[in-house]
């Protein structure tokens, strides 16, 4: 039954999501909601409870025979981004359900309550914002946050949060919706969106620590158009080779830091001039980029993050350009519970397989809980070819070990 329910769910997300190259399912949008409709949909068939709570979230719930004990949490979210796989997210959501229906089929019923949190919003694709559905829970979505517009239709979230049902008075409050003494833990499952555990060959592994991010959507030089033929390099104020020394100063600072041992990942997205006005005879006046540092220290990506500024005041002294910032976004890196990833490491013994933790390079839902004081861990599940892209290649087989090592770690955790 554990392997047909998770064919079939995986099935039914690819046909209801699918966008004729990968899955998209857009945060506070159609296709996310469609994911959590489905999930509901079978958790409910095998006589498992449903709601949505205040951030519209869904909730999956076995009741235990001590309700006033602090619950046992697991879970993932269900959004993509455009033109992703069908495993980020949801395999963790899928795991989570199977772990319930498997204890109901079996008459085991748990001293604590289990919930199951279908998330939403965790992607930043859509808003620039990472986390939404689980830093709602928490109180932690700013009226800043909460204005920022959908990368395509300019939609602010608040907006899009209200039509999913969530309660956006309560969050631009800063109320807390969950209370974290309430939750025993939290316990994720999640593809590995790298490619350590297939270069381990290994099916599954224990996580020991999320890196954190900082991230400007928009990075804008402004520099001075001009004609490519009449104008000499030392009146130039070229935006484009603004930029291109821009990074390859910041590439070299990050080279540094690296080779003196500090955990940095430092990236340049969504690169480019105005389509608008950019021609081959033209210098570029305008050239706008995404920025993103990630570390597991947030010292350190603090420290970079002055570098970055640094070199941007620099340029502008000796290129005669402007670089303007928009807002910072910041999410603090997050360790994972020694206690709980301990269970998970011999759980993961425990069905005879190798057990070699490791550090998580993207972020999680996961990092949420954790920094609001509720003790969490994660399982990575083996996957191919990446994630964030339509070939993401995680095989049933490592998905089953893994949602078989969460299902042990959740019925010795609730018991």
């Amino acid at each position: 039954m554990t392997r047909a329910l998770a064919e079939h769910l995986f099935a039914a997300l690819a046909q209801a999501t699918g966008d004729g190259t990968g899955i998209t399912r857009d945060s506070y949008g159609t296709g996310e909601s469609r994911a959590l409709d489905i999930i509901a949909a079978a958790a409910r068939s095998h006589g498992l409870d449903t709601h949505r709570d205040a951030a519209a979230n869904l909730v999956v719930t076995l009741p235990g025979t001590d309700p006033a004990l602090p619950f046992l949490a697991c879970g993932s979210h269900l959004d993509s981004v455009p033109q992703g796989g069908n495993y980020d997210g949801a395999a963790g959501v899928i795991a989570g359900l199977l772990a319930l229906v498997r204890m109901r089929a079996d008459g085991i019923v748990p001293r604590r309550t289990l919930r199951l949190y279908g998330l939403r919003g965790e992607e930043s694709a859509a808003f620039g914002r990472a986390y939404i559905g689980s830093s709602a829970l928490f109180g932690r979505l700013s009226p800043d946050d909460l204005a920022l517009p959908h990368t395509a239709t300019g939609r602010p979230l608040r907006d899009a949060m209200r039509e999913a049902g969530a309660a956006i008075d309560r969050i631009e409050a800063g109320e807390m919706l969950l209370d974290p003494a309430s939750v025993l833990a939290w316990l994720e499952l999640h593809i590995e969106q790298g490619p350590v555990l297939i270069a381990r060959n290994l099916p599954v592994a224990a996580v020991t620590g999320i890196r954190g991010n900082l991230r400007h959507r928009s990075v804008t030089c402004i520099g001075e158009a001009g004609h490519s033929g009449a104008v000499p390099r030392w009146l130039r104020h070229d935006a484009v080779f603004a930029v291109a020394e821009l990074l390859t100063r910041v590439d070299g600072h990050w080279q540094t830091l690296l080779a003196q041992g500090h955990d940095l990942v430092v990236t340049a997205g969504i690169l480019g001039t105005d389509p608008a006005e950019h021609a081959i005879a033209r210098i570029p006046g305008t050239v706008r980029f995404a920025f993103e540092i990630r570390s597991q220290s947030q010292d350190t990506m603090t420290a970079f993050h002055a570098l970055f500024e640094a070199e941007c005041r620099h340029l502008e002294d000796s290129r005669g350009v402007r670089f303007v910032l928009d807002r910072r976004l910041d999410t603090a890196p997050a360790v994972m519970d020694p206690d709980w990833v301990a269970r998970i490491r011999q759980a993961i013994v425990a069905t005879g397989l190798t057990d070699e933790p490791m550090a998580s390079g993207a972020g999680h839902d996961a990092a949420v809980f954790a920094n609001a004081g509720v003790p969490s861990a994660m399982v990575f599940v083996r996957n191919q070819n990446g994630s964030h892209n339509p070939q993401e290649g995680m095989e049933m087989d490592d998905f089953l070990a893994g949602a078989e090592v969460l299902r042990t770690v959740l019925t010795d955790g609730a018991a």
